[in-house]
């Protein structure tokens, strides 16, 4: 693979890399994201309109069941080799993952995430009481096709348990966006990989990292509104770029 002359002795001599990461990066691992086809039960829904507040105040079973399959869909997915080439930088630099991602491929791949800015999948807690909750162990026995599943009552006040996820209109998590923030501060370097660019406030991050004086790096197979900020756009799938411009970076 081609890279612009430059580029892999700029990761190589960086001294704190951002990798600021989207949906692009789980889909290689075969997570859907909110603009795959739906299929099943799931086929009649928008899925930007299942995560929302008033969709579970509706009907809390239909969205608890649709994060249990997608809870689902993560625990029996790997991680892919874009995770592994993030984590494997980090033996020649700092490295700071930032993700809008609420699934643990990062770490299960061997990174440390720093922020994970529209929440965690894992982390599900009392919508009435804001308690930590745990999911049962093992992987949960949704069907493929999708179903209602009423969801778990809070051990402290018998409140329904939620989602551990941002949902659209909700305020980011204050800590992850504060981390995220400190990284933007002392970052030199940043890769933006695998996100549309669209949702805000996190599309600002790498605006913001380039008026800091960070070198922005696009990774996307399409075009996005980031093309015009990014100094390098690289045109491909994370999966196949990343371990490339490590492996270059690694001998340049």
């Amino acid at each position: 693979m081609d890279f612009p002359a430059d580029l892999p002795t700029r990761v190589a001599r960086a001294r704190h890399v951002i990798f600021f990461t989207g949906a692009g990066v789980s889909a290689e691992s075969g997570i859907p994201t909110f603009r795959d086809a739906q299929s099943g039960l799931w086929s009649r829904f928008d899925a930007a309109e299942l995560a929302t507040p008033e969709a579970f105040a509706r009907d809390p079973a239909l969205v608890w069941g649709w994060y249990e399959w997608r809870r689902m869909k993560v625990l029996t997915a790997r991680p892919n080799a874009a995770h592994e080439a993030i984590a494997a930088l980090a033996a020649d630099c700092r490295v700071s993952v930032v993700t809008q991602n609420v699934d643990d491929l990062h770490e299960r791949a061997g990174s440390k995430v720093c922020a994970h800015l529209h929440g965690h999948l894992n982390r599900p807690r009392c919508i009435d009481c804001g308690s930590p909750a745990r999911h049962p162990a093992g992987i949960p026995a949704v069907v493929e096709d999708g179903a209602r599943i009423p969801p778990p009552t809070c051990m402290k006040c018998g409140g329904m348990v939620r989602p551990g996820v941002v949902w659209f209109g909700e305020s980011l998590p204050p800590a992850d966006w504060q981390a995220a923030m400190e990284a933007i501060g002392s970052a030199d370097l940043l890769f933006s990989v695998g996100t549309s660019s669209l949702v805000w406030p996190a599309a600002e991050i790498p605006v913001w990292a380039a008026q800091h004086g960070a070198c922005v790096v696009q990774v996307n197979p399409q075009p996005t509104a980031l093309d015009e900020i990014a100094a390098y756009n690289l045109h491909g799938a994370a999966g196949c770029v990343l371990p490339a411009l490590l492996m270059a970076a690694r001998t340049a």
